[in-house]
């Protein structure tokens, strides 16, 4: 559903990665993150029987291109603010194996996780040492610190790094 209504759920795990265990968070919530991915395979799959045999033709190339780079790109779409919701819809409808595509989402959100909540906790750490407890003060620092990063994450220009480390060599081979 995060296709449709977007959910912060990265600020949710910032917040309680300063009083949870960052690892079981992690787990749990990579877990949760990979199977909600199930929706959109699904939409692809079975929305496979209304596309133009064209559009098919094309999935199954995907697939064949995806066979070489795909978990690993899965991978990196889970890690980083790629938009991953929208990647499993042609997964499904070239019949990419949802094994693999799970098993490569469940880690990258793993990692994503950890390194979210680790950051809460460790920051949340640095404000109470250089504040003391802060009450409103701390809270509002954390928030800052937080929408710096997310600001810095979104501005890096993955498409263009992707392409460059991952796309040129590929499509030497492919045309």
């Amino acid at each position: 559903m995060s296709i449709i209504f977007p959910i912060p759920y990265t600020l949710v795990l910032y917040a309680l990665g300063s009083s949870l265990d960052p690892i079981l968070l992690s787990i749990s919530s990579g877990l949760g993150s990979a199977l909600g991915e199930l929706s959109g395979y699904i939409i692809g799959y079975y929305g496979r029987a209304i596309i133009s045999e064209d559009m098919k033709r094309k999935m199954d190339f995907m697939l064949k291109v995806f066979s070489q780079y795909g978990q690993i790109a899965i991978f990196l779409f889970a890690l980083t603010p790629l938009p991953d919701d929208l990647l499993f819809i042609p997964l499904g409808i070239a019949r990419f194996s949802l094994t693999k595509a799970l098993i490569s989402c469940f880690l990258g959100k793993i990692l994503m996780s950890f390194i979210i909540a680790y950051s809460g906790r460790v920051s949340f750490e640095f404000v109470k040492i250089i504040f003391g407890e802060g009450g409103w003060l701390g809270a509002a620092i954390i928030v800052i610190v937080l929408l710096i990063v997310i600001v810095v994450i979104f501005k890096f220009d993955w498409e263009k790094f992707f392409k460059e480390r991952f796309m040129g060599k590929e499509s030497n081979g492919i045309d």
